[in-house]
């Protein structure tokens, strides 16, 4: 048995005699309590000893936990060290690309700037060539090749006659891609005379090489969208150019070229002074004639915006043979909002603006057009319809009542309705003349589409007259 430390009882004890005042009761008492006192210290003693060795063995797991956390905490510098060294290592292959692509990028630019040689001119149309791809999706490259000087010996590559349609072609497109999205290269490119050289180019080519021609349009939509350069492509006679495009697409040109056409005229014409120019050419017409294309009825109509604020583009509109009732039936049958708010914009302007321009747009039968955009339109498209409605009433107040426009023959039947339209209100009695002028005005114009005999228009008004509102 483990001897017991803790209670540390000399077995002599047992052996020792007693006193004389002790009697009996204590030998009877150290016999048994002492005894089973002894016992128990012994069994405890050694379930205490069991107890400390289970403690020993659970302080040897907790030491051998100990060590394996150590070794991870030992294991986690490691791995950080290993992301370090990783990002060392991609951190250096990343700069050795972009140094790679540098020195291709300055090869490139080499090889445009090359003198004149034997091979200088392979070398240029292949370096022109990387530069249109370089440039095509990569912002940075657009950048460093401007920095390194490619821009100059590309436009002086359009400017040389000795150049095949492949070298043409792959500097217009090189400048094409390096202008994208980078306002400072689309300066560059203007200010180094790009303009000028691709207009001689289309005009030194008889007749005009559609691939060239199609680059050269591309290239006014690209340069034309930054404002410093919208006035000097405008007054360089760019806008001959792109007319003809424009009107000759089913001819000569593409249908993105006529796109592109069309969206570097709407460029053009937001600055206010190249409207003079665009007046200049039968474009208002021909513009106005191709709206039934829904194709571009949108780009059309955004163009006729720009046009319409200026009092000369909006006398070009007004002396266009059927031009308010173009502009009214496409409020009629574009279900384009888009469409119809320009429409109206362009309707508003000319009412607001000439009183002549009115009565063309009541005979047009815009009223009916105006009352439903009022109820369906979207709320830019209302807005705008009732104010050209408020224009119109204004030509009510200048006519006398008797204007056959309304429907009303004489004064006695002025004096017949007064007394009802006196407890109608203003906008009552707008509303039922505008009404009224319209059910007349779109009659008038199905009898003449029909052909019916003018009796059915005399019955028709009459018809009219007694609806009530």
């Amino acid at each position: 048995m483990a001897k017991c430390h803790r209670n540390n009882v000399d077995p002599l004890i047992l052996h020792r005699t007693p006193s004389a005042s002790s009697s009996s009761v204590s030998a009877n008492t150290f016999s048994g309590s002492s005894l089973r006192r002894i016992i128990f210290d012994a069994i405890s003693c050694g379930g205490s000893s069991r107890y400390r060795r289970e403690l020993r063995e659970e302080d040897d797991k907790d030491c051998s936990k100990s060590t394996m956390i150590g070794e991870d905490s030992m294991r986690k510098p490691e791995k950080l060290s290993d992301l370090l060294n990783l990002a060392v290592i991609e951190s250096g292959v990343e700069t050795k690309k972009k140094e790679e692509t540098l020195e291709i990028l300055k090869r490139v630019v080499k090889d445009l700037q090359a003198e004149a040689e034997a091979e200088a001119a392979e070398k240029k149309i292949a370096a022109a060539s990387e530069v249109r791809l370089l440039a095509k999706d990569d912002i940075e490259a657009r950048v460093t090749l401007a920095m390194l000087g490619a821009i100059p010996p590309l436009v002086s590559m359009i400017d040389d006659e000795s150049q095949s349609e492949d070298a043409l072609i792959a500097s217009l497109y090189a400048l094409l891609n390096l202008g994208i999205g980078n306002d400072v290269n689309k300066a560059a490119i203007v200010k180094a005379g790009v303009v000028h050289k691709m207009l001689k180019l289309i005009e030194s080519s008889k007749p005009p090489n559609q691939a060239i021609a199609e680059a050269i349009v591309a290239n006014f939509l690209g340069l034309s969208a930054l404002d410093s350069n919208k006035p000097i492509i405008g007054s360089s006679g760019a806008i001959i150019f792109l007319v003809k495009t424009l009107k000759n697409f089913e001819e000569t040109s593409s249908s993105q070229a006529r796109e592109d056409a069309l969206r570097a005229l709407y460029n053009l014409s937001i600055y206010h002074q190249n409207v003079s120019f665009i007046l200049e050419t039968d474009l208002i017409p021909f513009l106005l004639n191709t709206l039934g294309d829904m194709e571009v009825s949108e780009r059309i109509l955004a163009i006729l915006t720009n046009v319409v604020s200026v009092p000369e583009g909006r006398k070009a509109i007004g002396e266009v043979i059927e031009a308010f009732p173009i502009l009214v039936d496409v409020l009629n049958w574009n279900d384009s909002i888009k469409c119809q708010e320009k429409a109206v914009y362009i309707l508003m302007l000319m009412a607001h603006k000439g009183y002549g321009d009115r009565n063309a747009m009541i005979e047009a039968g815009i009223e009916s057009s105006l009352l439903e955009l009022t109820l369906v339109g979207s709320p830019l498209a209302q807005k705008r319809a009732s104010r050209v409605l408020e224009c119109l009433r204004m030509v009510d107040k200048g006519k006398q009542v008797s204007a056959p426009i309304y429907g009303i023959s004489s004064t006695s039947s002025l004096g017949r309705e007064r007394g009802h339209d006196l407890r109608m209100t203003d906008e009552r009695k707008a509303v039922k003349q505008l009404v009224q002028q319209s059910l007349q005005s779109n009659m008038k114009r199905i009898v003449k589409r029909a052909n019916l005999p003018h009796d059915f228009v005399t019955t028709s008004q009459h018809f009219s007259k007694s609806l009530t509102f």
